[in-house]
């Protein structure tokens, strides 16, 4: 008997109108595919065919009612119809259906406050637009860090859904409004490996790399995203700070300097310091030294490691494994 085929979506990320074909193809051949037509759906999303999405994920619904997936593809090509009621509602019925995804939630609130903007203010008045919260995004070699920074956030308010290529977080400010993010990632994570963490200035995700690549941009290609690449080392003093960001930005900055730290991580904080006080020289040493020894020496003298290959060398007890 054959194996039916399977299209997840990390094969449709990779190529959306190549999945389009393929899962058009195949679908020649079994038209009442509910699982096909809802990942053509997706499909259709990603390359914004948003009203062809519609008609594939409500076709699904009608051949696997039970199918939550369906009825997430239904809401988010609604939502960005502006149809916020119909999305709404397909974003209730598969929470209903899918209770564990709080994706759903997120949704849900996205839909109404959408749905509130929407209504007549008597006597033409407008409710007080919600605060701009200031967000970056920045990267180590293993991991990608989103900060948003926001002060006093309850610490029962932040809501983060780690997928192996999105984002979606709810962050609940001190004023009672709710922050929302959502991202398409460009690479992807390892959700299990991926926390988030709350500050009185600022709430920090962190996303695992699935592999030690540098990333280019936060999102896959035809996302256009307001969150921009933070360069850590661009103002590599304190003064700087101040005529590129406002006051929050500094309190940021004195947190983290007056966090203690032990161990590893009190190391890695030292390490980050001497790269980001220090010349070009410096940096180049640093990186090539760290990239050529697969991570075991860490030099700053370029001199040196700018006229030779720099080899592994792991302490005594360890064993180096090449890959």
């Amino acid at each position: 008997m054959a194996t039916e085929r399977t299209f997840p979506d990390s094969f449709i990320d990779e190529d959306p109108q190549k999945a389009l074909e393929e899962l058009n193809d195949a679908l020649k051949g079994d038209a009442d595919n509910a699982e096909w037509i809802c990942q053509r759906a997706y499909a259709h999303i990603l390359l914004k065919n948003y009203s062809s999405a519609v008609d594939d994920a409500k076709r699904a619904e009608q051949l696997k009612p039970s199918l939550p997936l369906a009825f997430m593809r239904t809401g988010i090509a609604e939502y960005h119809l502006n149809n916020f009621q119909s999305a709404h509602a397909a974003f209730t019925k598969g929470h209903q259906l899918d209770t564990s995804d709080n994706s759903y939630e997120i949704w849900i609130k996205r839909c109404e406050e959408m749905l509130d903007e929407m209504l007549p203010n008597s006597g033409d008045t407008r409710a007080p637009a919600a605060p701009n919260v200031k967000h970056d995004w920045y990267q180590t070699e293993s991991q990608i860090i989103i900060t948003v920074m926001a002060k006093n956030v309850p610490k029962d308010g932040v809501c983060v859904n780690f997928m192996e290529k999105e984002l979606s977080a709810s962050i609940r400010l001190a004023s009672g409004d709710t922050h929302n993010l959502h991202f398409h990632l460009l690479h992807p994570i390892i959700p299990e490996q991926s926390n988030f963490k709350i500050l009185t200035t600022k709430v920090e995700m962190k996303m695992k790399k699935t592999d030690a690549i540098r990333w280019e941009k936060l999102e896959g290609e035809g996302q256009e995203s307001s969150i921009k690449h933070f360069n850590p080392n661009q103002y590599p003093t304190s003064s700087h700070y101040t005529r590129k960001w406002d006051k929050m930005v500094v309190d940021i900055s004195e947190e983290e300097k007056n966090e203690k730290l032990e161990g590893d991580a009190a190391l890695n904080k030292l390490f980050q310091q001497i790269y980001s006080d220090g010349s070009d020289e410096v940096k180049r040493a640093m990186n090539k030294s760290f990239m050529e020894s697969a991570g075991t020496v860490l030099s700053t003298n370029w001199k040196d490691v700018a006229k030779r290959k720099v080899d592994a060398s792991p302490p005594d007890d360890v064993e180096l494994k090449k890959f």
